[in-house]
């Protein structure tokens, strides 16, 4: 039975190795400082699912206020490992987020995939998210 909860300080090692599956594998240091400083945030919440005791998703999703529009629900990370997809695990995850989201009053729910990840735009679009935009993610270091 899968568990929907809050992360915890313990479920840090999994939610690192969740994120290497996508290529986002900082040092344990650097990631360490990354989640401390998430879960100390507010308007940001950490949502893990849980399958038999271990970490089978992560998902985190923040409140983010703009000038340009209301404020939304942005889903920062969502992943699944790669063993339990297509269980119905990041549809639970998405739809907690969302439920996060309605109860902070916010209208929208929004998320940004790589544009070379089809199997995961397929996802979104199968449970009701449709392209908005499409944008040039500029950065400089």
């Amino acid at each position: 039975m899968m568990v929907l909860r809050d992360a915890r300080p313990s479920d840090f090692a999994a939610i690192r190795r969740l994120l290497g599956q996508l290529g986002y594998a900082p040092d344990e240091a650097e990631f360490r400082h990354r989640f401390d400083s998430v879960v100390a945030t507010a308007g940001h919440r950490i949502i893990v699912a849980e399958e038999e005791g271990a970490v089978a998703g992560v998902l985190h999703v923040f409140e983010r206020p703009a000038l340009d529009k209301g404020c939304e629900a942005v889903i920062q990370a969502l992943v699944v490992d790669d063993t339990m997809r297509s269980r119905g695990v990041g549809e639970a995850l998405m739809r907690e987020a969302e439920a996060w989201a309605a109860q902070r009053g916010l209208a929208a729910t929004s998320l940004y995939t790589n544009i070379t990840r089809d199997r995961a735009r397929a996802f979104y679009e199968r449970i009701g998210y449709r392209l908005r935009a499409t944008s040039h993610l500029l950065g400089r270091h």
